[in-house]
């Protein structure tokens, strides 16, 4: 896919690692006498006892089974994907055959639990197991069970993923006609399930009407997404590199509601970049992923969350920015600090007023165990606890912003008695902070309790269900957002140069606002947040530095993003007939001066590529098409025009062609009219690959269908396809390549020889077996004297598998285990190079074909 060009990056990457934990270095030795021997992870930190004692997430009574169960390691989880045509297959063995035969085991050995399925999750789709990686190794039963989950996660049928964090796609609500954003989307686990969900509801055969645009900061875990989501083999899916706060919201420039001549093309496609349902699993300090990164105990400290905070704050915001009205959204977190949790979702809430509630779900999932929010909780910096900002303020605490307390009131040193907190309520000159207030004791201090519904907020501990901890917030999207009301200052000595910025960027907003069309008001809430947004992160690092020479420079730099507030403006909304009013002249004449001074700079972005990614371009080779579309007899029904890209320039030199659904096309669409400003990553389904071999160049067709394609087009292929008897079709999985004359019905090894010479598609006659859903085709290479399969050998081996069981099944009515074997760990997916084991196929048939015909 793209961005295989960015490896100097990557490496870069790669030198910024985790550091690896459990692996001593050369020189460390049991024998030194001065390097004692390795020992295991102390489970165990009385920081984080005392933070979350006082925090009071659980009650005093639950603390040791709690802390109990955070020591032991985690219970592996796995989810079967329901998309996969053989998932019934898949879940019955895993009921019937695994399940007893590891309760025989566990009622022997009497130290193992059996897999049993999650009881909350719909249709028994996800399941659990206790083993470790040296019980999988113990005994037979055990080690097959680990092969089978190795070869099911490899294909694309298994995935291996948390149980709690199968939990916020379920609350999304997600059908397949949404859009849906996945912020901050590595590895790609909960982006995987999305997909399956858009999947599962379509009709059979079709592509979903939605998509998911999966986004994630680093480009290393952009790859590993990318790895993830390859096995669902989805047109329907687009992957970017952009920092979550700032995601461009991509509007375009020109207004289609404007003039009555505008074509229906035109008015159908999307003008600015909106989702039905986003997922905000922001990063967090992780501290509920104890179970199975144990390295955290030691690493843990009571502000890791509050470095955090604003940023999760930006990503959340920006998330709803781009939300569409009457949308959805979910704000997730693997942490149990409420600084990271609670806190901001009470900061969104206060932030976005009677446009954003907060969704009450505790009739959905009944089986999930959870716990609502916590509304009171204080906040500790420097090994001092904070009940309010009220007494960081006394305590000089620049790093602690008013968001984090419950109440989020910024008590500033206002001059008058009717001044008006961020929250838009009033604030008495007595409850004002004065600069000689001192603190007597800490004992003295006043706890808050927030008014908000955060009970409606839902914390998933360790012990009630045997899982890690998760926290999750569902956001329901009831109006455009408003404009940003004016903030004070969170540290003293800056409050008139910052209540001046927010002032500036409320009017600007204002002024916005007020010129934009009914049509394009989620545009203005997400322009006005973008803004907002970077300023605020400009002016928590002014408190976090406390230097008050930065003062004018933080100021110049809000000063720029307003001026291009402006431009954007300019270029969103068309001025109506008749011009503007003679008293916005003025103003229309300094946002033309701001945007003279900004608009070389945004010019040369917009026209830059990225570096470091293939570019994504539309295939429009006629003759190419033309060519597949004859040899393979595709219908005229399936959708080509506009649905081909590629990432390379040069339309000669093309080895593959993706295939994107329809909303996938919308959203590329849209990107090229507003510059490019999606960093995509990897996009579509990879549909054809040209042939390498001096065979397959030879051929009438010079590309060949490829195995994740396939099933897209199967149904509208009419030419160069044949159906093959079960006993033939198991041959050619078991021996990839067969001679005409060697297969068992004569005339089908007939009709075989009588296709042309190149890629063909042989599907299984489904009246000999069990019927599925959806056919089992394979592609194959048609030479001159036999056939060849172009699979790779652990896909052979789980369809060989497969088959054999299904026909046992038929045969015996149950699942016959022996027919159940492990992959040969002989056999490999891949050759030298990280070459695919298809194209040696094609290669090696050309060797034997040519020797044949000597």
């Amino acid at each position: 896919m793209g961005g295989r060009r960015g490896s100097r990056t990557q490496r870069k990457h790669f030198k910024q690692s985790r550091e690896n934990v459990w692996k001593r270095p050369k020189t460390e030795s049991s024998s030194d006498p001065n390097n004692p021997a390795w020992q295991p992870f102390a489970t165990q930190n009385p920081s984080f006892d005392e933070y979350y004692k006082e925090q009071r997430i659980v009650s005093p009574e639950e603390w040791d089974a709690f802390m109990e169960m955070l020591r032991k390691p985690l219970p592996a989880a796995f989810r079967i994907n329901a998309t996969s045509q053989f998932c019934e297959d898949i879940r019955s063995q895993l009921a019937n055959d695994f399940m007893k035969s590891l309760q025989a085991e566990a009622i022997e050995g009497g130290d193992l639990e059996p897999i049993k399925p999650l009881p909350w999750y719909p249709d028994n789709l996800a399941w659990q197991s206790n083993f470790s990686r040296m019980q999988l190794r113990k005994n037979q039963t055990l080690e097959r069970f680990h092969e089978f989950l190795k070869l099911e996660t490899e294909i694309g049928n298994i995935s291996r993923q948390e149980a709690v964090s199968m939990v916020p796609p379920l609350f999304l609500d997600v059908r397949p006609d949404h859009f849906v954003l996945d912020v901050c989307a590595a590895p790609g686990s909960k982006t995987f399930q999305l997909l399956e969900i858009i999947y599962h509801s379509a009709k059979e055969r079709f592509l979903p009407d939605g998509m998911v645009l999966a986004n994630d900061l680093d480009v290393q875990r952009c790859n590993l997404l990318i790895h993830q989501t390859k096995r669902m083999c989805t047109a329907n899916l687009i992957v970017t590199n952009h920092e979550g706060q700032h995601f461009p919201g991509c509007r375009s420039h020109k207004n289609f509601s404007n003039g009555s001549e505008t074509t229906n093309n035109l008015e159908q496609s999307i003008t600015q970049l909106l989702f039905d349902r986003v997922l905000c699993d922001v990063p967090c300090s992780g501290d509920g992923t104890l179970r199975k990164a144990p390295d955290i105990w030691r690493k843990w400290n009571g502000g890791m969350g509050n470095g955090l905070h604003c940023l999760q704050i930006h990503i959340a915001m920006r998330g709803l920015s781009l939300l569409k009205v009457g949308g959805r959204m979910v704000y997730s977190t693997c942490s149990m600090n409420p600084v990271e949790n609670e806190a901001v979702v009470a900061e969104i809430l206060r932030r976005c007023g009677g446009s954003v509630e907060l969704v009450d779900v505790s009739n959905e999932l009944p089986q999930l165990i959870r716990r609502p929010g916590l509304t009171k909780w204080k906040v500790r910096d420097k090994g001092v606890w904070l009940p309010s900002y009220k007494d960081a303020r006394k305590l000089q605490r620049n790093g602690i912003v008013p968001s984090m307390f419950p109440s989020g009131k910024n008590y500033a040193d206002l001059t008058n008695n009717n001044q008006k907190s961020e929250n838009g309520e009033s604030v008495n000159a007595e409850d004002v902070v004065q600069p000689d207030d001192t603190i007597s004791s800490i004992d003295d201090l006043e706890e808050e309790v927030s008014d908000l519904p955060l009970q409606r907020c839902m914390r998933i501990v360790p012990h009630d269900q045997n899982t890690g901890a998760f926290f999750i917030a569902v956001l329901h999207k009831v109006s455009h957002l408003p404009a940003i009301p004016d903030k004070s200052a969170t540290s003293q000595g800056k409050l008139s140069t910052r209540s001046e910025l927010y002032e500036n960027l409320s009017d600007q907003a204002t002024e916005e606002i007020n010129g934009l069309e009914v049509s394009s008001v989620d545009g203005a809430d997400e322009k006005i947040l973008e803004v907002a947004s970077k300023a605020e992160e400009n002016i928590s690092e002014m408190a976090l530095e406390a230097a008050d020479e930065k003062i004018s420079e933080e100021t110049s730099e809000v000063d720029e993003k307003i001026s291009e507030v402006a431009l954007e403006a300019d270029l969103v909304d068309d001025e109506p007939a008749g011009g503007a009013p003679e008293s916005n002249s003025s103003e229309a004449a300094d946002k033309k001066t701001d945007s003279a001074k900004t608009g070389e700079k945004r010019k040369l972005q917009i026209q830059s590529k990225w570096k470091g990614v293939d570019p994504v371009l539309f295939f429009q080779d006629e003759t190419i098409i033309n060519s597949i579309k004859t040899f393979y007899g595709i219908d005229e029904s399936f959708p080509f025009t506009g649905h081909l890209v590629t990432r390379n320039k040069d339309a000669n030199h093309v080895k593959r062609i993706y295939y994107v659904s329809k909303s996938v096309k919308d959203v590329l669409d849209l990107n090229f009219r507003v510059g490019q400003q999606l960093k995509i990553t990897s996009v579509g389904l990879k549909m054809f690959e040209r042939q390498s071999s001096r065979e397959g160049s030879s051929a009438p067709c010079s590309f060949r269908i490829s195995s994740e394609g396939l099933p897209v087009i199967l149904p509208y292929i009419t030419k160069q396809i044949l159906y093959a008897s079960p006993a033939d079709f198991k041959h050619l999985l078991q021996y990839k390549s067969i001679k005409f004359a060697d297969f068992v019905d004569a005339d089908f090894g007939q009709k075989a020889a009588d296709l042309m010479l190149g890629c063909c598609v042989i599907v299984l006659r489904e009246d000999h077996i069990q019927a599925d859903a959806l056919a089992i085709a394979i592609g194959c290479w048609k030479g001159r004297s036999s056939l060849s399969v172009m699979v790779t050998a652990m896909d052979c081996q789980e369809l060989l598998e497969r088959l054999s069981a299904r026909m046992e099944t038929e045969k015996n009515g149950t699942l016959a285990p022996e027919s159940l074997g492990v992959l040969d760990k002989k056999q490999d997916m891949s050759g030298e190079n990280g070459t695919p084991l298809e194209d040696h196929n094609v290669e090696a048939m050309k060797i034997q074909d040519t020797n044949a015909s000597e």
